[in-house]
């Protein structure tokens, strides 16, 4: 029996309305270029010590923000180039410790997981392979392919259709009736109104995005958060990264790893929790060549195709878009990865460095004014900064 038929009476459908919708204000910036080879650990003779930005120019925008702000109690950040952390800022209520529900600004790792999962000379997924000859069951979306799930290029309907999924929001639920892969089969073949040819529309967020993670699932015999496990948090040493799915009732999250729920049926674009250290390691991944630590997660090639414009090129409401991260067109070398909530993380790849900004209030009351913080303010400051040490 499909559990979407138990699924309106588990979840409250006004809880579920106003969590889910969070999802759908997240809208972004990012830019063009390659990133920097790893550090040269060679040559002869001590190194000069190496000249680190003055960041006291964007702890204080930060902290004008939480001064003035009616919403937000506490904000922080964290500052990466290729060899590791620059510098961490806590303003208000954040501490370094501070966890948090990401929302979109998990995008990036989970492309992040799948393009390892391609790479991995023992597995056969692929981002450019119909996932119809992956999944066990057909489906209206059998001909869609990963990359273009990810890149919101697939014709499914992304979040501005999140009134008309009907039995597709099993995919925002944590109750234990509902099944990640059983989910998986009704993404794949409920048809959505106003879908498109696949390759032809930008369409942000929504079932595509469970659809590939899904996809991966099934291609390596392993749940999301095994992928997850064993391609980022192992190797990169995270302490608390991991994906549930909080959306049917935001409230119950406290703060803390254990109070997350629907790690069964994980949300894959937004539903991810981290600290500031865990997202410092994988921004620097995008900065190093795709090392943690001293084992390659990701080819440097497989970076640069995250960062390839995908949204922008297609027929119908192009927007520049790579896979997970937004391209700012204004701003060259600079990606990011916005979340519903206010968190944002981000690249300057011209400059060789990234960043991660967290916020903790989940009311959705001016949440897009952190993510206009950083693309207005704090990464000018900062690409100032990195230009007058280069000087």
């Amino acid at each position: 029996e499909c559990p979407m038929r138990f699924f309106s009476d588990l979840v409250p459908r006004h809880i579920l309305a106003v969590s889910i919708l969070a999802l759908m204000a997240a809208c972004g910036g990012g830019g063009s270029g390659s990133s920097p080879a790893p550090p040269d650990q060679g040559g002869g003779g001590a190194p000069p010590p190496p000249v680190t930005p003055d960041f006291s120019e964007v702890d204080a925008a930060f902290q004008s923000f939480i001064d003035d702000s009616l919403v937000f109690d506490g904000i922080s950040y964290v500052v990466v180039d290729a060899g590791g952390t620059l510098h961490t800022g806590t303003f208000g209520d954040h501490t370094e410790d501070t966890v948090v529900m990401l929302a979109s600004t998990s995008k990036v790792p989970a492309v992040m997981t799948l393009m390892a999962l391609e790479e991995d000379p023992a597995s056969t997924f692929s981002m450019s392979q119909p996932i119809g000859d992956v999944l066990p069951f057909n489906g209206v979306y059998a001909d869609r392919t990963p990359a273009q799930l990810v890149s919101n290029t697939s014709g499914i309907p992304g979040l501005r259709q999140l009134g008309l999924y009907g039995p597709h929001l099993c995919q925002f639920s944590f109750e234990e009736a509902i099944d990640f892969e059983t989910c998986g089969q009704i993404l794949l073949s409920v048809p959505l109104p106003d879908s498109h040819d696949a390759g032809s529309i930008f369409d942000y967020g929504g079932s595509q995005w469970q659809l590939a993670g899904g996809t991966a699932a099934v291609s390596a015999n392993a749940t999301w958060n095994q992928l997850v496990d064993q391609y980022l948090a192992t190797p990169c040493e995270l302490e608390v990264f991991t994906f549930g799915n909080m959306w049917e009732n935001l409230f119950l999250w406290d703060g803390t790893p254990d109070s997350l729920l629907g790690q069964s049926n994980p949300n894959i674009e937004g539903g991810a929790i981290t600290n500031l250290a865990d997202y410092a390691k994988l921004l620097q991944v995008h900065l190093n060549g795709g090392y943690c630590g001293k084992t390659q997660i990701l080819s440097e090639a497989a970076l640069t195709e995250m960062r390839a414009d995908r949204g922008g090129v297609v027929a119908e409401d192009p927007v520049p878009y790579g896979m997970g991260w937004w391209i700012d067109t204004d701003n060259s070398g600079v990606y990011d990865d916005p979340g519903a909530f206010g968190s944002v993380s981000f690249l300057d790849v011209e400059r060789g460095f990234g960043g991660y900004v967290a916020i903790d209030d989940y009311t959705r009351i001016d949440a897009d004014a952190p993510a206009r913080l950083v693309r207005r303010d704090i990464i000018p400051l900062l690409q100032s900064a990195f230009d007058a040490v280069a000087e």
